[in-house]
């Protein structure tokens, strides 16, 4: 099939897509041609998986060890209460696929490790991370630096959360924040709670702007740090620069310098 030969049904399920002048044909031929990963399955990832799918991502890689849970059905609105007990990558794909069954998952329901991370990783054009912790975050960052991967990357907590771009060339998450924050210093979403909706406007945030990276559209978030406040329903812009002393992407460090 011609990259532009979409089927009948192709061009009904995305015809509000073609209309758009910034889409058209073209742009959603490269979507159905791009693969996405996307580590977490949780209340950013939910979101993601289901806007992705929707939009017509020709692949898409979801990978969680955890299980669904009653107390995560507040916010991560890929899972139901049918569901609960069942892995969140298994869960979520089944209902991207119920969503759009056109397109490719990959369910991987297993933690992300660091001797395995670089080669997950290089089988998928971008990489989404709705990870929890800081731990992943970090591993996540700096795989997808080191293997030049665009990485679309947020995070949230009550009724805030934040979200950035890392592309090739371009600041970094450790740019932003060199280190981790010592364990205890920044709570949890289980500590401290989060509005299920802000999960839900960032997730969405996050599958826009793997949808414009993939047809290259629009401006990107990369060097810049956009900040939501659910409380106030605002949006603030931080500039972030790249840091030639980061220990992942900066000129200095042994690997990229």
């Amino acid at each position: 099939m011609d990259d532009l030969d979409f089927t009948d049904s192709e061009l009904e399920r995305y015809s509000r897509h073609i209309l758009l002048p910034e889409v058209g044909a073209i742009g959603q031929a490269k979507l159905r041609a791009a693969s996405v990963l996307i580590v977490g399955a949780g209340g950013l990832g939910a979101p993601m998986i289901m806007y992705l799918a929707a939009a017509g991502i020709g692949r898409i890689g979801i990978i969680d060890d955890d299980a669904v849970d009653l107390s995560n059905l507040q916010r991560q609105v890929a899972h139901t209460t049918d569901r609960i007990g069942v892995n969140k990558a298994k869960s979520a794909a089944a209902t991207a696929k119920a969503i759009n069954p056109e397109i490719k998952i990959d369910i991987l329901p297993f933690r992300l490790a660091s001797d395995t991370i670089d080669d997950i990783f290089s089988q998928y054009d971008v990489i989404a991370d709705g990870t929890d912790n800081f731990e992943t975050r970090y591993l996540v960052n700096d795989a997808a630096v080191r293997l030049g991967k665009t990485l679309v990357t947020a995070a949230l907590l009550r009724f805030d959360g934040q979200i950035t771009t890392v592309k090739p060339g371009g600041p970094c998450y450790r740019c932003l924040f060199p280190n981790p924050p010592p364990p205890g210093a920044v709570p949890s979403c289980s500590e401290a709670g989060v509005l299920g909706s802000v999960a839900g406007i960032l997730g969405t945030m996050q599958a826009t702007e793997i949808i414009k990276e993939i047809m290259d559209v629009g401006d990107s978030l990369s060097g810049r740090l956009m900040l939501f406040d659910g409380l106030s329903m605002s949006l603030r812009a931080m500039k972030a620069k790249q840091r030639k002393d980061c220990p992942a992407c900066g000129s200095t460090h042994p690997e990229t310098g």
